[in-house]
């Protein structure tokens, strides 16, 4: 959940995001060097939207909302077991990554002025980002440590609603899933 664009334009930012403690032993290390999230108060994670609403959009009526949104979507449980790539990115792989796909169609759809990562991507991959940047070496050591470690198995039963104050990132909300 991170941009390019100046502390400045960043505050106010929202994300929507499922939290994967269970990762952080695995990826904590690797994320804190490679990822600019994670120096931002990112916990690892699978992003649902980002970015979402601005932080002034969001009041008691949005959040009934989400929490009616996402309430129709069971708990689940979710294994990663390989690591992925995009074009600068190293990430772990959500299995299954269909209940992800469906928070996201779901939210999305609600609010089809926010669509995920700002409508840049044709499809949207579900993924927990290891690093990212131009050092291909240290994405390649991650990646090679990480191969030993998989899989890791987390239960997912909620998103959290992050906002950016310029600086970091903070957890505003959480939304039970049904």
């Amino acid at each position: 959940m991170t941009d390019d664009d100046t502390s400045e334009l960043r505050a106010g930012r929202t994300g929507l995001i499922v939290k994967i403690p269970e990762a952080e032993p695995a990826v904590r290390a690797w994320r804190e060097r490679l990822d600019p999230g994670a120096r931002e108060g990112v916990p690892a994670h699978v992003t649902v939207l980002f970015p979402f609403l601005r932080a002034h959009r969001i009041d008691g009526a949005v959040r009934r909302a989400l929490g009616e949104v996402l309430a129709v979507h069971p708990a689940f449980t979710v294994r990663f077991e390989s690591c992925g790539r995009f074009p600068g990115v190293l990430y772990l792989t959500p299995e299954p990554d269909v209940p992800f796909r469906q928070l996201t169609r779901a939210v999305a759809e609600r609010w089809p002025e926010a669509p995920p990562f700002g409508g840049r991507f044709d499809e949207v991959v579900p993924h927990l980002t290891v690093g990212q940047g131009r050092d291909e070496a240290a994405l390649e050591s991650a990646e090679a440590a990480l191969a030993g470690g998989t899989p890791l198995t987390a239960h997912v039963s909620s998103v959290a609603l992050l906002v950016h104050d310029g600086r970091r990132w903070h957890e505003r909300a959480s939304f039970a899933l049904g």
